[in-house]
């Protein structure tokens, strides 16, 4: 096992990362992932099948049609997307993935989870990056607390 903070570390210091869930609402969470992502010198690539375009940026359907090799994938979406995002995101080679959760349900599934286990992906079951590193701020720091306190989100992966 390792603990979440290794693992978001190890994830965060990926250089070409999605993020699954983008809206064309910029007041979504995974929005501010988007952005704390893009403003810290990641190459970040928007996925939502409804968009072409987010945050001022290209938007790609699926997973499997964004133009680089992805290092990680965030999904910010319903669990029962997740499952066909993390399905798309193997597809497409991502070896890491993120499965957001915050205060609500959140995006993970232990389908998902379960998926990307049987398939040597590395995957983050619950927590966000913006409680780590260098998109954390303040308010993102004290959720982390809290959601470990509550066990609503992993101390190891």
């Amino acid at each position: 096992m390792t603990s979440l903070r290794d693992a978001a570390e190890e994830f965060l210091a990926q250089h070409h990362i999605a993020v699954a869930g983008v809206s064309r609402d910029e007041k979504q969470p995974a929005n501010l992932i988007y952005r704390r992502l893009r403003d810290t010198g990641h190459d970040v690539y928007a996925v939502n099948p409804n968009a072409e375009e987010v945050e001022g940026d290209a938007c790609y359907a699926h997973v499997t049609d964004v133009p680089v090799a992805l290092d990680g994938i965030v999904v910010v979406t319903a669990p029962d997307v997740a499952d066909r995002v993390v399905a798309e995101a193997h597809a497409a080679g991502v070896p890491r993935v993120w499965l957001h959760r915050g205060l609500g349900a959140g995006s993970s599934s232990q389908t998902a989870v379960d998926f990307c286990t049987e398939h040597g992906m590395a995957v983050i079951p619950g927590g966000c990056p913006n409680m780590f590193g260098d998109t954390c701020d303040p308010g993102h720091a004290c959720m982390r607390v809290l959601l470990q306190l509550s066990r609503k989100i992993p101390r190891e992966v």
